[in-house]
Order: C-alpha cells, then sequence, then structure tokens
C-alpha cells in the first residue's frame, strides 16, 4: 500500500479517536474540521484555535502583527468549536500550530503516535469550577451530573482531584448517588454549559474562561473554585506543532515561539487593552464584559484556600516544566476517563517531558525578552508542583 495513504488512513483514524474521546460533541464537529482546506502551498504556518480566552496568545500575536511575515500565515487564525476537531485539524495537517489541551498532547503522542511536540506553554491556570448559586458546599455535588470539556483535560485532573479531596467518587457512563457520594461526569461542549447550568440540567462545570466569567456576568452560577488554587500555576494549554517543523524549519518554529512569548508579554502588560482587542477584533465571540472579567479577575472578590499563591486566575508564562509533565502523568493514571486508557501502560512519568517537549526555542526566546525573571520565573526554570486541593 503506498506509504502517504497508509500514513493519511492512520491520521483519520486517530483523529476519530480523539473525537470519540469527546463525546459525542467531538464526533459531531469533526465535519468542521474537513471544511478547511488541507492544501498549503504557501509554506506559511496555519494557526488554529478555540474560541477561549486560553488562545490569548496566538490571537494577540496576530492582531499586533507579531507574526513575522512569510513565516506565520497573516490569515486571521482558524477558529473551531471543540477540542475534538482542533485535534483532529491538527492531526490531518490542516493547521499546522494549535494551543492544545496538555493531556491531550500526551494522547496525541502516545495514543496516536503522531510526531506532536510541545514547543512552548501557552498560559497557565485560566479555568474554574462553576457551581449553580445554591451550591455552597462541594459535598452537595454527590448525586449530581458535572460537565467537563473533554476527558484528557486538566480540567477533568483536577476536578477529579477536588472531588476525592471532599470524599467524593467521580463515575462515568453512571448515574450518580448522593447516598453513595458519587458525582457523574460528562463531557459537553463549553458553549453548552452556560446554558444547561442556566436551566439545571447539570450542577456545574470546570472549563477555561470565558465560560465561568459568563455564568457570573449573567448571575446563573458562581465560580466555586479556580483551578489554580488546586495546582499552582499549572499548564493548561500548550502550543504543539509537528517534528517536521522542528527538523526541517527550525527558524520557523524559533519565530513562532518568539511571537508567542512577546504576545504574553504584551498581554500581562496591559490585560484591559487584551480583552478589548479580543472582543471588539472578532476573535472570541462572548461578550465583552464577561472576557474582560476572565482577563481581570479582582482577588479580593473570591475566597481562595492559598491566598499566598497569586495570582490562581488567567497566567501567561511560556516555559514547561519538567516537573508539571511528570507529575501530569502520575494524575493521568488515576484519573476516570470515558477512552482508551491502554497508553498510559508505557507512560513513564519519568520520560515523557523529554518525548513530548522541546524547550530549545523558549528558552532563546526568554533570554532574548528579559530572562525567566521577565515573567516571575525562577532562573534556574525549576520548579517543585504544588497541588493541595481543600
Amino acid at each position: 500500500m503506498n506509504g502517504r495513504l497508509l500514513s493519511r488512513r492512520s491520521a483519520l483514524t486517530g483523529a476519530v479517536a480523539v473525537a470519540a474521546a469527546g463525546g459525542l460533541a467531538g464526533l459531531a464537529d469533526l465535519a468542521r474540521a474537513a471544511t478547511v482546506d488541507r492544501t498549503n502551498t504557501s509554506g506559511q504556518l496555519r494557526i488554529g484555535y478555540l474560541p477561549i480566552t486560553d488562545a490569548a496568545p496566538l490571537l494577540i500575536a496576530h492582531a499586533a502583527g507579531l507574526y513575522q511575515p512569510g513565516v506565520v500565515s497573516a490569515a486571521r487564525p482558524v477558529l473551531f468549536r471543540s477540542w475534538a476537531s482542533l485535534a483532529e485539524a491538527f492531526v490531518t495537517r490542516q493547521v499546522d500550530a494549535v494551543h492544545m489541551l496538555m493531556p491531550t498532547a500526551l494522547q496525541l503522542r502516545f495514543l496516536l503516535g503522531s510526531a506532536v511536540r510541545v514547543l512552548s506553554w501557552n498560559h497557565t491556570n485560566g479555568s474554574a469550577l462553576t457551581v449553580a448559586p445554591d451550591i455552597t458546599d462541594l459535598g452537595q455535588l454527590a448525586g449530581t451530573q458535572v460537565a467537563i470539556p473533554f476527558w484528557w483535560s486538566i480540567h477533568n485532573i483536577i476536578l477529579q482531584e477536588l472531588l476525592r479531596a471532599h470524599d467524593l467518587v467521580p463515575v462515568v457512563r453512571r448515574s450518580a448517588s448522593r447516598g453513595a457520594r458519587t458525582v457523574e461526569l460528562i463531557v459537553m461542549s463549553p458553549s453548552d454549559m452556560v446554558p444547561a447550568l442556566a436551566n439545571r440540567s447539570i450542577s456545574g462545570y470546570v472549563v477555561a474562561d470565558p465560560f465561568n466569567a459568563m455564568a457570573q456576568v449573567r448571575n446563573i452560577g458562581r465560580i466555586h473554585t479556580f483551578l489554580g488554587d488546586v495546582w499552582r500555576d499549572h499548564a493548561c494549554c500548550v502550543v504543539i506543532a509537528h517534528q517536521d517543523l522542528i527538523d526541517n524549519r527550525p527558524q520557523a518554529a524559533a519565530s513562532l515561539v518568539n511571537s508567542i512569548v512577546l504576545a504574553q508579554q504584551r498581554i500581562n502588560a496591559d490585560r484591559a487593552a487584551a480583552a478589548t482587542t479580543l472582543s471588539t477584533g472578532g476573535y472570541l465571540p462572548q461578550p465583552a464584559p464577561a472576557i474582560k472579567t476572565a482577563l481581570t479577575y479582582r482577588a479580593q472578590d473570591y475566597h481562595f484556600a492559598h491566598p499566598d499563591w497569586q495570582p490562581q486566575r488567567l497566567g501567561f508564562q511560556p516555559f514547561p516544566f519538567p516537573s508539571f509533565t511528570s507529575q501530569l502523568v502520575e494524575a493521568m493514571h488515576t484519573t476516570v476517563v470515558d477512552g482508551d486508557r491502554q497508553f498510559l501502560n508505557r507512560l513513564d512519568p519519568a520520560t515523557a517531558h523529554a518525548q513530548l517537549v522541546d524547550d530549545t526555542f523558549v528558552r532563546s526566546a526568554l533570554t532574548a525578552h528579559g530572562g525567566p525573571q521577565n515573567f516571575g520565573l525562577p532562573t534556574d526554570l525549576t520548579r517543585i508542583e504544588q497541588v493541595q486541593p481543600l
């Protein structure tokens, strides 16, 4: 059989597996990715994203003209509506660089065998558990449904850490029981979470912003816990590209990462301005007040279990810490999902980072733009993970 056809078939099979991991909504959303032209005669990198504030560095880089002409396409980044369609578009090379859930990047590499490489972190924190207004204690989630955006997401992983800390048991494909203190987890598109919470078909959801801010702005829910208050400065989305970009066009990979680092600096310098760009520029479809709230949460308005961990909200720094990858892999081993878990048997916490991450370009970009300290990072670029669900 022709090698190219075999590779194409493998990619499509893998894409369907990713979509299945995203639930029925993921399977239905494959059609969206198929509308993007797979031909790329220009050689310029095409950017894909989900319409959430997690994508801000990729979007601000475009809006501010930070991408190097001729390296990254001047066309607007391509918007996808689900993690499944974004992953499918990346695997089948409809787009060349995307922000992707870190656990899903591991899934793409070790389950599907895709030659994906993490080039940098796109952001830290940025997600929360939002609940119905009458829920004041996590114990009240027993016997109810809570929505997550994807099985292999940091949202699902940290939510389960939080549930177990409160003697709650996450279950899949099984009705929740108040007496047994179980909570049924279901995958739901982020855009469907807000109306589902409003009509009380779910008791809460854990997701990226601005969907938590939307519930707050519309008075149909409240933020119970920022996930950054459970796992300090965790990576949610990372920037991924294909290995052959690094092998064949390392200068393009370096330019891409440099643009992202510059965009992160720009956002950190003026979050309100970034929020305005994301809303008025048409990059994000959510209401402007929700986008602004998501980027400018005031610490004094919320209760934090770890007040010294400020900020627990959306943060922007590019360096991918090996300690995080290692602890994330360990957490994945204990996470309940509805999907293939066999790849975890060959996923070693001690070696996964080196196999998945290439930090060459981000180290150079940090040096060129003020050093690690300019992002509040330790100069030796090492840290100890802090995971304390309370």
